[in-house]
């Protein structure tokens, strides 16, 4: 093969530092189109990103020349320096440390973007904490709750 080629889609979520609720409104369409340039300079296509006050969603076009932790770390890395430049009520913005992924098939990327699109609803229903756990849980991905918000 001469050429390398790769379609890698991935569903990445994370909250704010303590889950503190500081993406306002006021913020989230610009934090939003500041995460969408971020992950472009370093060649990963943003498909959806949504978040609501403690934490974001986001589904990508992993580049195959980038690693997914370095994505992430990116991504937070660029738009919580951003976010602390709004104001001084976003002086002490962080994202948590962690962050869980998720890949995605080309063929359910529609149901991730309107999974993405639909947060405000959904959390009008469960919390963050139920969403994740039931993340982890369809995702196959075995975790220990002690570790899991810290």
């Amino acid at each position: 093969m001469s050429q390398s080629l790769a379609n890698i889609c991935v569903h990445i979520v994370f909250g704010t530092k303590n889950r503190k609720p500081l993406i306002t409104d006021d913020v989230r369409g610009r934090l939003h189109e500041y995460m969408s340039g971020a992950l472009r300079a370093i060649g990963c296509g943003a498909i959806a990103i949504n978040s609501v006050e403690d934490h974001a969603h986001i589904l990508i076009h992993l580049a195959r020349t980038v690693p997914l932790s370095k994505a992430v770390e990116h991504v937070k890395k660029t738009s919580s320096k951003w976010i602390k430049g709004r104001g001084a009520e976003f002086a002490n913005f962080a994202w948590q440390d962690g962050y869980g992924a998720f890949s995605v098939s080309e063929s359910n990327v529609g149901e991730v973007r309107k999974y993405i699109a639909a947060q405000r609803e959904r959390h009008r229903k469960i919390s963050f904490e139920d969403e994740y756990r039931e993340l982890l849980t369809r995702h196959g991905v075995e975790f220990d709750e002690k570790y899991l918000w810290g």
